[in-house]
């Protein structure tokens, strides 16, 4: 199917009537490290490369079996604090959790595709602090893979990376860490011994003061001690080299309980500071949020302006997902070819598709925070504060529940294995597609959810179906087809926001006051 060009925002057709309509703003273009919410639990994102025992050094964290955290390869792994040890796999395309036993001999489901996150709840007093979160290794991320962990870490608040004693820096990690670097996020390394234990002794080694490092108590050895310092201050130095900007951070040798300890106490205190900050940035009450709030003697137009406000950034959105998607098709192409074959096919596309719905949440979510800022100010006579737009915005949600079949808005779209987009509605169906689930949303919209359904996985991991041609001209398929539902939905999402926007200021205005 070809696919005729996007009209232009500014073409003659979009811009009849007045021409003061301010655009959508700067979409954001990727995802990348935003600051977290007031509401959003403190969480620890654990990451680093394989081989690092990052898994043993979260057990010993939490005094449990390293089994007891063993997920599918490529999934996400959530660990919470409750009374009753619980473990439940997330998948795409089902509405509720696969459960399986939270004992280390319990078997996982059989399940068509691995999970996007598989939470466990254990009674731990260190999980009352934060939640733990381990990701991937780091060389199986990728680009989109580390657009997610950066989302994830910047609501989380803090970044714990794990490294082994005779293993250095890629590039890749190099550039994920200047990337946190400049945020708000605390970020601290561990470093577990090699295959050969800590690194020996070299001359002109950089000193214990150096490292900036909490050595390993007495008990341990004093040369023993003494190896992990200086290996600790020269993974330091090689990544100051790279990333000057975390000379800040904080390093932890680790190899048993006892040198856990301080990680441990250091995690703890972080989490005391960012609780405590996170809570004076959320006043109880927002000015505008109870008051009566009158609107302007003359609002204008404001009607046709919220038409043509979200005509436009509907179109905007929609030409910023297609270039998304021709980027996301070359990199497939180039996975087919010159990466793993048609058997990493899905789980790229599966983690280009979690980053492409954490992009097009975002651009929607900016876009109608700009619509209701830029209509309701025309109506009320000036740009309303942080209460009333939330007294707005709750009252928009309220229109967009929609009793006709077919035009929900909290919808999840499947690749199939026939390239085409199933669908599937619900909350619960679009928050199995997370892979660090995010607390009840304060913004108008559901997220965005895009996925592949487990036949996906059935057909490109079929032994001896390697047939590039075959892959190539599947995954074109699959992108045009994600194309059109994207479009669809965004357009179906600005539209009731359009409907139920109206609704509320055309009320205000029959009125003389606001009254949502």
């Amino acid at each position: 199917m070809k696919q005729g060009p996007l009209p232009s925002v500014d073409s003659p057709d979009d811009m009849t009537g007045p021409t003061d309509l301010p655009s959508c703003g700067p979409l954001p273009t990727r995802v990348g490290v935003t600051g977290p919410a007031p509401e959003e639990p403190l969480g620890v994102v654990a990451v680093g490369p394989a081989g690092a025992e990052r898994r043993a050094v979260l057990a010993t964290l939490l005094g449990l079996d390293p089994v007891m955290l063993t997920v599918p390869a490529g999934s996400w792994l959530v660990v919470r604090n409750a009374k009753v040890p619980t473990r439940a796999a997330f998948v795409p395309g089902y509405r509720q959790p696969h459960s399986y036993g939270a004992d280390r001999d319990a078997a996982g489901p059989a399940l068509a595709r691995p999970p996007r996150r598989v939470e466990l709840s254990v009674p731990e007093p260190l999980l009352r602090h934060f939640t733990l979160i381990d990701v991937p290794d780091t060389a199986t991320l990728g680009a989109a893979g580390n657009r997610v962990l950066l989302e994830a870490v910047g609501r989380a608040g803090a970044l714990l990376f794990v490294i082994a004693a005779d293993q250095a820096f890629t590039a890749a990690e190099l550039n994920l860490l200047a990337e946190v670097a400049p945020t708000s996020v605390e970020v601290l390394f561990a470093v577990t011994p090699g295959a050969a234990g800590w690194a020996p002794l070299t001359d002109g080694a950089a000193t214990t003061e150096d490292a900036g490092a909490s050595v390993p108590p007495a008990g341990s050895g004093a040369t023993e001690a003494t190896a992990a310092a200086v290996t600790v201050a020269a993974h330091r130095a090689a990544l100051l080299a790279a990333v000057p900007a975390l000379a800040g951070a904080r390093w932890f040798p680790v190899d048993d309980a006892d040198s856990a300890a301080d990680l441990r106490r250091a995690l703890v205190g972080w989490s005391s500071r960012e609780g405590l900050q996170r809570a004076s940035v959320n006043p109880p009450v927002l000015p505008g949020q109870h008051d009566r709030i009158a609107v302007a003697a003359d609002p204008g137009d404001w009607s046709e302006r919220l038409d043509r406000h979200t005509r436009s950034c509907a179109q905007r959105i929609r030409q910023h997902l297609a270039l998304e998607l021709a980027n996301i098709h070359l990199r497939a192409v180039q996975e087919i070819v010159f990466g793993v074959g048609c058997a990493g096919l899905p789980d790229l596309l599966d983690r280009e598709m979690a980053a492409l719905s954490l992009l097009a949440t975002a651009q929607c979510d900016q876009a109608v925070r700009g619509i209701i800022t830029d209509v309701a100010g025309r109506v009320l006579g000036a740009p309303p504060t942080e209460g009333v737009r939330r007294r707005i915005a709750t009252a928009v949600q309220y229109g967009l529940v929609d009793d006709r079949p077919g035009h929900e808005v909290d919808k999840v779209l499947l690749i199939t294995s026939t390239a085409g987009v199933a669908g599937l509605t619900g909350p619960e169906a679009i928050d199995a597609l997370a892979s660090y689930p995010a607390p009840a949303r304060s913004e108008v919209l559901p997220p965005v959810a895009v996925a592949l359904s487990g036949g996906c996985w059935q057909q490109w991991r079929t032994p001896g179906n390697n047939d590039h041609s075959a892959a190539r001209a599947w995954s074109q398929r699959a992108v045009r087809e994600v194309e059109l539902g994207l479009s669809r939905e965004v357009s179906r999402r600005f539209e009731v926001i359009r409907l139920s926007l109206g609704a509320v200021l055309s009320d205000a205005v029959d009125h003389g006051i606001l009254l949502a």
